[in-house]
């Protein structure tokens, strides 16, 4: 099942989303152009929870100092479907998170979730060695916020099943909750059986969940924040 656009209007025009979207692009490209390659920027730039814990470990000549590739592997994927997949999510829930946010804070929340999901995932796995890349955790911040704000905004869908292709419009409450079921059934495996699965090439389940929950705890902080202004100004 994969989200094509929603039915929510914008109110301005997402220039953070597509900033976000074209610096993650960029990047790849330079890493696919980049001496050697996809595999080598990925240990340069990816978090390394080991490395998170024993500062320095990951003796890797050109590698960034630890501490900023919670940040740098936001920005870094392992392959082209890899970031597509990412940016397609992106786009069609980051427009209208962005919209209702404004840019600056949108921007600040984005990174902040990215950040908090690595550092979770650092603390499931601590003696994990293979590098966390990709945006799937900040962007699952942005699934977190939009599954409170917009629960009942129609998410367009293409669903395949062997010979059935549709595309179908969902309450976003439905598809989002479902994602997260599947995110957070993927992450209990993983955890219980001690699996490393960025480590095994497979998928970071547990940095998704913890984007999510962060983006659902930003967004009660956010509308507490807003009533309180509301409040205030109506004094």
């Amino acid at each position: 099942m994969f989200p094509l656009y929603s039915d929510r209007p914008l109110s301005r025009f997402p220039f953070v989303t597509l900033l976000l979207i074209i610096a993650n692009t960029v990047v790849f490209v330079v890493q696919m152009t980049g001496e050697g390659s996809v595999t080598r920027s990925v240990m340069l730039y990816g978090m390394i929870p080991y490395d998170i814990f024993h500062p320095g470990w990951a003796d890797v000549p050109g590698r960034i100092p630890t501490s900023l590739t919670v940040i740098s592997s936001m920005f870094s994927h392992g392959g082209f479907l890899h970031l597509a997949a990412n940016m397609l999510y992106l786009w069609v829930f980051g427009r209208n998170v962005e919209d209702d946010f404004g840019r600056v804070r949108f921007l600040l929340f984005y990174l902040s979730a990215g950040i908090l999901a690595s550092l979770a995932f650092a603390a499931a796995f601590p003696s994990g060695t293979i590098p966390l890349v990709g945006a799937s955790g900040a962007i699952a911040g942005v699934l977190g916020v939009y599954f409170l704000r917009f629960p009942f905004s129609r998410i367009y869908c293409l669903v395949i099943l062997f010979i059935f292709i549709r595309i179908i419009p969902l309450p976003a409450f439905i598809m989002l909750g479902f994602w997260f079921v599947v995110q957070l059934s993927a992450s209990m495996t993983s955890v219980a059986t001690s699996a490393d699965s960025a480590g095994h090439g497979g998928v970071a389940w547990i940095t998704h969940v913890a984007g999510f929950v962060v983006g659902i705890v930003w967004t009660i902080l956010e509308m507490r924040r807003r009533y309180y202004a509301r409040k205030r100004d109506s004094w």
